[in-house]
């Protein structure tokens, strides 16, 4: 079959298109899946650079979203049968999505929406039980709730702001002037444009100075100690980015705030929560581009680079 291995660590260059062996069912509860389509994720491109590489033994196929079919399963799978349509994040650390055929074990599997098409789906199971996990399990949101989402462009900010929206909440998020409109098609009730205007000042304005209950952190650098100036008494903050230097969190202590902090969550059971929201058209997945397989490099420079002609909307997806 052909896969994306990576060799050694570093840039989009070490992506490279190879033919390897098609895994087959060696334990009688896996499920061999014909891989559809697959999306581009952040945790990608850091597995590609070396972040992880104490979890990993070279070489490597990454990715961590499949949207594709059943070809065959263990004699003790009862639920599924060839022909099935799933979606489902690969385990981190083993095997990933970036090949044409993935073998796992049958709980891993998620039924995929009828209403979607493979590249669709593929934009959903990573990101949809991370903010599954982020916003209802550790923060917590409930209707009436308000909620500051940093980073809302982004695959997991566009599916924040319709989460958060469903449940609910008043929606503040953060994104370019030229995504404005997009953003509020997708539930966004206050879309502040951060290149242009102090996100802190803002919500301050906008609520009064109560600011908001509820902070998601996309972004990174200063936004954990900085971000709680915006937040309300008693409020939550959650990130999902790693912390790459000390933070002073004198401004969390002033609101008795409470931290939360995310590493992507690989969940069927939090996914289900996800496909029913896209079955009844609460949510929907956001494309920003779509790229065959092949051209798995130009898709990691779309996403790694921070002079883009177009702004990046959502996610990226690879369609075999």
């Amino acid at each position: 079959m052909k896969a994306i291995l990576i060799n050694n660590y570093g840039g989009p260059d070490v992506l490279q298109l190879t033919e390897v062996n098609t895994p087959y069912i060696t334990d009688p509860s896996q499920v061999l899946v014909k891989v559809r389509a697959t999306s581009v994720n952040p945790l990608d491109l850091q597995v590609r650079r070396g972040d992880y590489a104490s979890l990993f033994d070279l070489p490597i196929i990454t990715g961590h979203d499949i949207a594709g079919e059943v070809i065959a399963v263990g004699e003790t799978v009862k639920k599924w049968q060839p022909g099935d349509k799933v979606y489902y994040s690969p385990r981190f650390g083993g095997p990933g999505s970036y090949a044409e055929y993935h073998l796992t074990d049958e709980t891993s599997l998620s039924s995929m929406p009828a209403n979607l098409s493979f590249e669709e789906a593929a934009a959903i199971p990573l990101i949809g039980g991370t903010v599954w996990e982020m916003l209802v399990v550790r923060a917590n949101l409930k209707k009436g709730d308000t909620i500051l989402i940093l980073g809302g462009a982004g695959g997991v900010g566009t599916l924040a702001i319709q989460i958060a929206k469903s449940l609910g909440a008043f929606v503040y998020t953060t994104g370019q002037s030229l995504l404005h409109e997009q953003l509020q098609h997708l539930g966004a009730d206050v879309v502040i444009d951060h290149h242009r205007k102090n996100f802190i000042e803002e919500i301050q304005a906008h609520t009064k100075g109560k600011g908001v209950d509820v902070i998601i952190d996309t972004v990174g650098g200063s936004t954990l100690s900085d971000s709680p100036i915006a937040l309300a008494n008693y409020g939550r903050i959650v990130t999902l980015v790693d912390i790459a230097q000390p933070q002073n969190l004198i401004h969390a202590w002033e609101k008795n705030a409470t931290y939360h902090f995310v590493f992507t969550r690989q969940s069927r059971d939090e996914l289900h929560h996800i496909t029913r929201l896209i079955e009844t058209g609460h949510v929907k997945p956001v494309i920003d581009s779509i790229y065959p397989f092949e051209e798995v490099k130009n898709a990691h420079q779309r996403i790694e680079d921070a002079k883009r002609e177009r702004p990046l909307l959502g996610k990226i997806v690879l369609s075999l």
